[in-house]
Parts: C-alpha cells; sequence; structure tokens
C-alpha cells in the first residue's frame, strides 16, 4: 500500500494536480486536509474516472479532510471519541465540532486524515483549543493501542507544529513569539509519540520541510516547516518500507502551500515473508 498525505489548500482549485499527482505516483491512499469545500461540493467525477473512492467531511469553505483511496473504506467517522469543538465567543463542552478529522480502516490500516488547529497566536483562545484537541486526539490513540496493542494505526495530515528547531526554517517563526514553536503545542506532539506513535518518515527523509508561506519568497529560499507528519504504531511502523516528501508539488501554477508527504507499506505477516525488512520494527 501506498499511502499519501496532502494539505491541498481547496481542493477545487487543485483538482487536476492532485488526481495527477495521485495517479503519476501509484498513490492508493490519499488523506486530504483543507478541501474547503462541503460533500455537495466536492469534484468526486476527477477522482472516480482515476478510480478512487472518496469520503468527505466539509462543513463549510473552511477546514475540510477527505480520504480518496482504492482499496474499499470501512467503518468510516468523523470525528475521535472526545474531540472538542470550537465557536469564537463560546465557552463549554457543547461547542460545535469543526470539519477536522476523518478516520477509516483500509487494508486493514486505520487511517485518521487530521487537519490540526492553527492555533493563531500565543494566548489566543485558539491555541487552548488545539492543546485541548490534541489532548484528546492523545487519549483516544492510547486507549486505542492499549485495547489493541496490534492495531496499524496511522495518524497522517496538517499538525501545525514543528515538534523540534530543525523542523522548522521559517525565520517569522520564533519560539517564545509564534504558535507552531511553543513548548506546549511541542510537548503535545511529544505526547503522541508517547501515547505509542512514531514519526515514520524523518528516519528515511532526513532533511526537507513540508510547507512554505507564500509571502516572503520563503520557497525559493527554502524557508519552510516540517508540520505535515505520518505517525503510526508499532505494527504500522514495522510495515513501512519506504518514504518520501514531495517538494517538487510546490512548483508549478497555483500550487498549496504545503506537499505531499508518502510512505510505502508492506502489510504482509512477517511469517508470510521472513524477509520483509522492518525498518522500525
Amino acid at each position: 500500500m501506498r499511502l499519501a498525505t496532502w494539505n491541498v489548500n481547496s481542493i477545487r482549485a487543485r483538482v487536476e494536480r492532485t488526481v495527477a499527482f495521485a495517479e503519476r505516483e501509484s498513490i492508493d491512499v490519499l488523506a486530504m486536509q483543507e478541501v474547503k469545500c462541503t460533500p455537495a461540493q466536492f469534484p468526486f467525477a476527477e477522482f472516480e474516472a482515476a478510480g478512487y473512492e472518496v469520503h468527505v467531511h466539509g462543513l463549510n469553505q473552511w477546514n475540510g479532510v477527505a480520504i480518496a483511496t482504492r482499496i474499499p473504506a470501512e467503518d468510516v467517522v468523523t470525528s475521535f471519541p472526545g474531540m472538542p469543538g470550537f465557536s469564537k465567543g463560546l465557552e463549554g463542552p457543547d461547542q460545535p465540532l469543526e470539519a477536522r478529522a476523518m478516520g477509516a480502516t483500509i487494508g486493514g490500516v486505520r487511517v485518521w486524515s487530521l487537519y490540526v488547529p492553527n492555533g493563531r497566536a500565543l494566548g489566543d483562545p485558539h491555541l487552548a483549543y488545539k492543546l485541548d484537541w490534541l489532548a484528546a486526539l492523545g487519549a483516544y490513540t492510547s486507549e486505542a493501542l492499549a485495547e489493541n496493542p496490534d492495531l496499524a494505526l496511522a495518524l497522517v495530515g496538517d499538525f501545525n507544529i514543528a515538534p523540534t528547531n530543525a523542523d522548522n526554517g521559517d525565520p517569522t517563526v520564533v519560539e517564545g513569539f509564534s504558535t507552531h514553536v511553543s513548548p506546549p503545542e511541542r510537548e503535545a506532539f511529544a505526547a503522541l509519540e508517547a501515547a505509542g506513535l512514531t514519526d515514520v518518515v524523518r528516519p528515511l527523509v532526513p532533511t526537507g520541510y513540508t510547507y512554505w508561506d507564500y509571502k516572503r519568497l520563503r520557497f525559493p529560499r527554502n524557508e519552510g516547516m516540517r508540520i505535515d507528519f505520518i505517525l503510526g504504531s508499532h505494527a504500522f511502523a514495522g510495515a513501512v518500507t519506504g518514504a518520501a516528501i514531495h517538494r517538487d508539488e510546490r512548483k508549478g501554477e497555483a500550487p498549496s502551500d504545503h506537499v505531499p508527504v508518502v510512505v510505502d507499506l508492506d502489510l504482509r505477516s512477517p511469517e508470510v515473508d521472513d524477509d520483509v525488512p522492518m525498518i522500525f520494527g
């Protein structure tokens, strides 16, 4: 299985290059974020013509997640247990849920396409929401893996966190002044790893960013950030045989400000083929 994640930053504006990438790279499962449309507005026809079924969760022109797959998807849901909501100016537990999560079981893997809240600014209520959202995601992960330690679980998407200084090349994003690099956000990311997840891309792709702001020539200067991840459980990580960050997708006409991140998986049992390399086993 070849699994990819991509914050497409409006699928209606970029459907042709998104589908072209999926076909060219033989992507089996593509998790998308910031599709920025409702299911009624989603360009299904282009994906279906390329052999994909698509599941979409979008409420308006903001946020939105989707999964396009050539492998049948089962148990599709649009929130994880405990996921908090947000509405500016409101407080309490009953705030509306945003379109930021979609889970599905595909080829034996529980895949989550996630668009983590941005946080906006230090001290902003949206940052508290982001941290609460990540805490709930961590709790779900811990519970799911405690219940089934052999679960092949993948949390993929735009996490809006650069977990180490090596993941941040944007000179305007500074610890102590900016979101994405603040200690609480980095601690929240580390908590996901402590819950039983591994960043399966960085050991195989030791350098490279996944996002460059459109402003101030950030891409030509390579002043980017690595904020898009594929985090996998032990069972998932043990099946990873390769990974790539497709930097060239930031080039060309009307690109997204993010690029795809891809992993290859060999999901056969080791008992079937003892020669399969277990990179993260």
